[in-house]
Order: structure tokens, then sequence, then C-alpha cells
């Protein structure tokens, strides 16, 4: 379809909502949904079937096109790829599909970075998380594995941000707010955001590469292990560890300003 008959289309969309106009939407960028659901996919355990992400990643698609507004300074293809997205963790979250104690550990490793980080000032090393947790350099690694196998793209979470009443904000979702939040909310977001890149700036060399080349240069893992010459799982073990020390440090930010506002 040409840029002016997509232009057209969503000019009548708009005018008259009718449901016909917003199925052609539907088919035109229907390949968005199958384009995410890859992607999420790629990191979800074998039972997870794709098809069933395209359907719940429809549903954010349907959403994006009844919400989009085409007179804001925003791509449809950027704005509705973020909504894809959080339809299909929603959906996926609702299923409790993640181990119980895979989410424990989780959380242990994440607590032991943000304590080392804390007391220390600096990044901390895998030796001195494996030593915190009391566990050895293999039995550590083998948990990030695990944790990877199990998790979403944690960039791609949503982060309940307390001190704007539970709004939420996508980390990497920079696109404006269509919806025009209260001016608090809006600081709350760019806050966040600016907290994400200055935490991601202080990650170690090899786990600030493959969070960029993976969420910004949309490298797949098997394509960053050939980059950076190792396997593809350990680019999981870098990718899993890289998130958890970014909530850590983004918790901690929070808990911070809140202390601050107080």
């Amino acid at each position: 379809m040409a840029v002016e008959d997509s232009n057209s289309l969503w000019r009548r969309y708009r005018a008259d909502r009718d449901r016909q106009l917003r199925d052609r939407l539907i088919l035109t960028y229907a390949p968005l949904v199958k384009f995410v659901a890859g992607r999420l996919g790629s990191g979800l355990p074998a039972h997870v079937d794709e098809g069933d992400l395209v359907s719940y990643g429809l549903l954010g698609l349907i959403g994006a096109i009844e919400r989009y507004d085409p007179d804001r300074d925003v791509k449809f293809e950027t704005y509705a790829i973020a909504r894809i997205k959080g339809s299909i963790i929603d959906e996926l979250r609702a299923m409790d599909w993640v181990p119980r104690s895979v989410r424990a550990r989780a959380r242990d490793i994440e607590r032991a970075i943000g304590e080392l980080e804390a007391h220390g000032g600096r990044v901390p090393t895998e030796e001195e998380i494996a030593a915190k947790l009391g566990v050895s350099q293999d039995e550590l690694d083998e948990d990030l594995l695990e944790i990877s196998r199990s998790s979403i793209a944690a960039l791609d979470e949503l982060w309940t941000i307390s001190s704007t009443g539970g709004d939420q904000v996508a980390l990497i979702d920079t696109i404006e707010d269509t919806q025009g939040p209260e001016p608090q909310a809006a600081l709350a977001q760019t806050e966040m955001r600016e907290a994400l890149g200055e935490a991601i700036a202080r990650l170690p060399e090899r786990e600030k590469l493959v969070v960029t080349l993976y969420y910004y240069e949309e490298l797949t893992l098997r394509e960053i292990g050939e980059v950076l010459g190792v396997t593809e799982s350990r680019v999981s073990q870098l990718h899993t560890k890289a998130i958890l020390r970014l909530k850590a440090r983004l918790g901690g930010a929070q808990t911070r300003a809140a202390l601050e506002r107080s």
C-alpha cells in the first residue's frame, strides 16, 4: 500500500470509525504482530506456542489502531510495536508460566546485586555476586541460564511508578503518550527513562553491548554471539545478568526518589 493510500485510509477511519476500514488497517499492519511475536518467542520455553503469541499481539494491534492519532508526530509502527509487546507480555503474565522457584532466584540475584552496589559504590563482579549468594561461579551461571530461559525480555516489561499512584511505563518506550498524562506522571516517566539510560551506561562493557545490540540494533541472541565470539547460551547469561543489574539499580533509584520527595 502506498504512503498516500495509507494516509487516506487513516483519515477516513478517524472520521467515521468504519469497521471495514479498521479491518483493512489490521491486515496492513499484521506483519508487525508476527515480527514482535517472533522476537519475544525466541526467548521463551518451547511449550509457549508462537501462534498464541500472535493472537495476543493482534489484540494489542487492534487497540493501537483504535487509539492512534495520525496527527501526532509518532509513526504508527513505533506506536503499535510497543502496544503489541505489552499485550503479549500481559497475557503471558496472566498465564503465570514462569516457575516460582525461578522467580525467587531472580529476585535473590537482583537483591544481591543491589546490596553489593549500594555498599561498594561500583558494579559488582560475577565472583562477588556468587560469593554474596553463597554459590559457586558455575552455579550462578546455571541460575542465570535458567532465568534467561524462563523470562521475557525484561526491558519490555512494565514498571510501576509508585509515586504516580501506580502508573506504569515501559522502560524503553520513548513514545509520546497520546493519552496526555498529567504533568507529574509525564515527569516521572521522563525521569525513569533518564535513569534507565544512566543505568545502561554504567553496565560492564560486554553486558552493555549485549543490551545495545539486542534492543536497539535488534540482533538475535545467536547473532550477538557471533559478534562477541561466544555461544548463544553465554549471551543469554550476559543478557540476564544485565537485566538484573538494571532492575536492582532502577529499584534503588525509585526508592531514593521517593525518599527525596517525602
